[in-house]
C-alpha cells in the first residue's frame, strides 16, 4: 500500500431487496486514524447502499488529500464508475438500448464528489484507485464494513470506532493482493447454447426478474407483449444484459 494513501473499505446491504438497506465505510489515514461510519435507509436496495458507502466516505474525506484506495466488493460499482458512466453521460443518462439508468442520483453525486476533489487537490492529491476484495473472503476491513452494513440493514446498534490505529481490533492492513475485477479467462468460454447458466432473465413490463431454470423464464415471458429474455453465463454477462436493458442488478427480482 502506497505510504501517502488513505484506505477505505465499502460495503451495503439490504434486508430484502428492495427492502431496509444499510451501508458501512471504514477509513484509515496516513497518519493512523481510523473512522468507521455507517446509516440505514428504511427502503432500498442493494446495490443504493453499495453507491452510499463509497459516496460517504469520500464526502468524509472532501477536505483530506492524498491518494485514495478504495476497497470494494461491488463489481457494479467499480465498473459503474470506471467504464459506464461516461457513455451514461453523454448519452443523457440513458441505456445503449435508450432506457433509463437504474440509480442515476447515485451515480451523478458520485461522479460530482470525484470531480470536486479533483478541483480540491492538484494532481495525485486527488487521486482515487477503485480495488476490488472478494466478499466474504476473510479481508479484515471488507469483514467489519459487512458488519456495520448489515447491522444498519436490520435496525440494530453497532458501536462505530473513532481513534487511533493503535489499539484497533480489526487488522485493516492485511489485504488482498489480487485486487483486479474478476474476468472470465479465454479458455472458459461458452460457445454453445447447451453452456450452463448462470441465470436467466426475463422483462414483462420493465420489470426485471431472475429465475433459475429456463421453464420459469419460458413461463414468465410466453404470450406477454414486448417481453424480453436472456441466458448469462457469468456475473459479469449478467451486468452486462441488465445495464442495456438499463436495469441494475440490485433491482432484480428473484424468482423460484
Amino acid at each position: 500500500m502506497d505510504g501517502r494513501a488513505t484506505l477505505v473499505f465499502a460495503d451495503g446491504a439490504c434486508s430484502g431487496n428492495p427492502g431496509p438497506g444499510g451501508w458501512g465505510a471504514l477509513i484509515v489515514t496516513p497518519a493512523g486514524e481510523v473512522t468507521e461510519l455507517g446509516g440505514h435507509e428504511p427502503e432500498t436496495t442493494n446495490n443504493r447502499m453499495e453507491l452510499t458507502a463509497v459516496g460517504k466516505a469520500l464526502r468524509h474525506l472532501e477536505r483530506t488529500p492524498g491518494p485514495v484506495h478504495i476497497y470494494t466488493d461491488s463489481t457494479y460499482v467499480i465498473q459503474g464508475i470506471t467504464r459506464w458512466v461516461f457513455g451514461w453521460s453523454q448519452r443523457g443518462w440513458k441505456t445503449a438500448s435508450g432506457g433509463d439508468v437504474a440509480n442515476a442520483p447515485y451515480w451523478k453525486r458520485l461522479m460530482a464528489l470525484l470531480a470536486e476533489r479533483k478541483k480540491a487537490f492538484p494532481g495525485e492529491d486527488a487521486s482515487v484507485d477503485w480495488r476490488y476484495v472478494r466478499g466474504h473472503a476473510g479481508v479484515p476491513g471488507n469483514e467489519r464494513v459487512d458488519e456495520i452494513a448489515v447491522a444498519y440493514s436490520k435496525g440494530r446498534g453497532i458501536r462505530l470506532h473513532t481513534g487511533p490505529l493503535q489499539g484497533y481490533t480489526v487488522a485493516v492492513h492485511e489485504l488482498p493482493t489480487d485486487t483486479a475485477v474478476p474476468e472470465k479467462k479465454s479458455g472458459e468460454r461458452e460457445s454453445s447454447s447447451s453452456a450452463k447458466a448462470y441465470s436467466y432473465l426475463s422483462e414483462v413490463g420493465r420489470v426485471v426478474k431472475r429465475h433459475r431454470t429456463w421453464a420459469a423464464c419460458e413461463r414468465r415471458v410466453k404470450g406477454a407483449s414486448g417481453a424480453r429474455f436472456k441466458k448469462t453465463r457469468s456475473a459479469q454477462d449478467e451486468a452486462k444484459v441488465l445495464e442495456d436493458w438499463g436495469a441494475a442488478p440490485g433491482d432484480v427480482q428473484s424468482e423460484d
